[in-house]
C-alpha cells in the first residue's frame, strides 16, 4: 500500500512538471519567432548594422554594411568595432562612444573604412543596448553610405564651377 501511494504522488508530480514544461515552451514559442523576425529585418535593412559586444568586438554585421566596406560578413565579425573607421576619425569616434554611453544613443558624419583601401562617407548613429536589469551589454552601430550623395555633391560642384568659368 506504500508503494502505491508513493507511485501515485510520483504520477502527480510528473503530470504537474508536464503542465509547466508545456506552459513555459508555448511563452518561449513567441519569443523565438520574435527573435527571428526581427534578426531578419536586421539582415535584409537597407543601411548598414553592426551589433557590438560589450567587449568591443563585433558580433554580427548584415549584408548592407558588408556590401558598404566591400567586405564579407563572417570576416568582419570578431573583429573590435572600431576597425570599421580609419585611423584618423578613431578618436572622435570614441569620444562619440563615450557620449553615447551617456546619453544611450549618438549620430555624426564620419568615413568608414573599406576593404580595399579606401573610405566611405557614411552617418553614423550609435546606440548602447542594455539587458532587462540595465546592465550594457553593447551597443549598435548604424551606418547608413553616403557615397552617392557625396559623389552627386562633387558633381555639382564640378558643374557649378564650369559654370561660373564659363
Amino acid at each position: 500500500m506504500r508503494w502505491m501511494q508513493l507511485w501515485l504522488y510520483l504520477l502527480g508530480a510528473v503530470t504537474v512538471l508536464v503542465i509547466v514544461l508545456r506552459r513555459v515552451l508555448r511563452r518561449q514559442a513567441p519569443l523565438s519567432d520574435e527573435l527571428y523576425s526581427k534578426q531578419v529585418v536586421i539582415d535584409h535593412v537597407h543601411s548598414g548594422v553592426a551589433w557590438a559586444r560589450a567587449d568591443g568586438t563585433l558580433g554580427s554585421i548584415n549584408p548592407a554594411l558588408a556590401k558598404s566596406l566591400r567586405a564579407i560578413p563572417a570576416e568582419l565579425v570578431g573583429r573590435t568595432w572600431e576597425s570599421l573607421f580609419p585611423e584618423r576619425e578613431r578618436p572622435a569616434i570614441r569620444e562619440d562612444y563615450s557620449q553615447a554611453l551617456l546619453m544611450g544613443r549618438m549620430s555624426r558624419e564620419t568615413w568608414a573604412a573599406r576593404f580595399d583601401g579606401s573610405a566611405a562617407p557614411v552617418n553614423l548613429t550609435l546606440v548602447t543596448i542594455h539587458d532587462h536589469r540595465s546592465r550594457f551589454v553593447g551597443h549598435y552601430c548604424l551606418m547608413e553610405d553616403r557615397t552617392r550623395e557625396f559623389d552627386l555633391e562633387g558633381q555639382i560642384d564640378k558643374l557649378t564651377s564650369a559654370l561660373a568659368r564659363a
